[in-house]
């Protein structure tokens, strides 16, 4: 996979292109269907490569940090999402306030002509870019025809609603991990290194993989859910009953972080290691319970349950 972080490291013998545009925060099946479309073109065309343009960090946290939303990926993980829905090559290019500031012929100009040789465009029907928002699907296909590439703006369908990363994040926040992964072909993940907690999944007899969450990366809402551990360093996966919240149970904690108790094993020691968490089905919301007997007792029932989901 080539990943490009910047204009400059773009080779400059890089050739035609087919390119696809956007933020491709979680790389749902919307965005799917664009790098599908823009496979299809690629192959009618020869058999060029497809690069995926994206931003980092979000336009949204330069242009108005108040409103940015938290992301769904980070950007080497959608790199890699990328690549596996059919980019042959991710550019991310660094946002700040004066790529905000290029008009839409000079992002058509930069980017698509001098830097990648576009033969074709991809996006999503609702795109939109250049200073203000001021360029649309027709700014792109107008552009092209003056520095011969072919635009095209595809619908994002979906369920409900239509495929967004904004639905995707509303399923989280309301605890919904079926919804989202439906909307993303895939459980949604967070991934972190697993720091020593307070111990006291231990020593009630269910120790826990604790990962802190990041306040700019999203997670599902306060509670339990069933789920998978994997190491991101030997690829091992573990069934896991996880608690999303503050376990308020116990006085003190106060940061949110994401607890993994993999099924029937006290034996692992994941202190340090790189892991990601993905989130299946939501067993309950968090709860404060009245003594540790009454905790422990639903901890039993949650692992229970845990278990009917996910092992055969």
């Amino acid at each position: 996979m080539q990943i490009w972080r910047s204009l400059d490291e773009v080779p400059r013998d890089l050739g035609r292109t087919v390119v696809v545009i956007g933020n491709f925060d979680g790389v749902h099946l919307g965005h799917r269907q664009v790098l599908a479309r823009a496979r299809e073109i690629a192959a009618d065309l020869g058999g060029l490569p497809v690069v995926a343009v994206t931003f980092d960090p979000h336009p949204m946290a330069v242009l108005r940090p108040e409103h940015a939303p938290t992301t769904l990926t980070t950007i080497e993980v959608r790199a890699d999402l990328l690549v596996g829905a059919g980019a042959d090559g991710v550019l991310a290019v660094p946002f700040d306030r004066s790529v905000a500031a290029w008009t839409p012929e000079e992002f058509v100009q930069r980017v698509l002509v001098d830097a990648l040789h576009a033969r074709a465009v991809v996006v999503g029907a609702n795109f939109r870019f250049g200073s203000r928002a001021a360029g649309d699907v027709a700014t792109l296909a107008a552009t092209g025809r003056a520095h011969d590439f072919t635009a095209e703006g595809i619908p994002l369908d979906g369920g409900p609603m239509v495929w967004s990363s904004t639905y995707v994040r509303t399923c989280l926040a309301a605890g919904d991990v079926a919804g989202a992964a439906e909307a993303l072909g895939r459980p949604y993940t967070v991934r972190g290194e697993v720091v020593r907690g307070d111990q006291r999944g231990r020593e009630l007899g269910y120790p826990t993989a604790n990962v802190p969450t990041d306040g700019m990366q999203a997670a599902p809402a306060d509670g339990v859910y069933a789920g998978w551990l994997r190491r991101l360093d030997t690829g091992e996966t573990f069934p896991a009953a996880i608690s999303v919240g503050t376990n308020p149970t116990f006085d003190g904690v106060r940061a949110r972080r994401v607890e993994s108790y993999v099924l029937d094993r006290t034996d692992l020691d994941l202190y340090g290691v790189e892991v990601e968490v993905s989130f299946v089905d939501r067993l309950r919301g968090m709860t404060a319970f009245a003594s540790v007997e009454a905790l422990v007792e639903q901890m039993e029932r949650d692992v229970a349950r845990a278990r009917e989901l996910l092992v055969p």
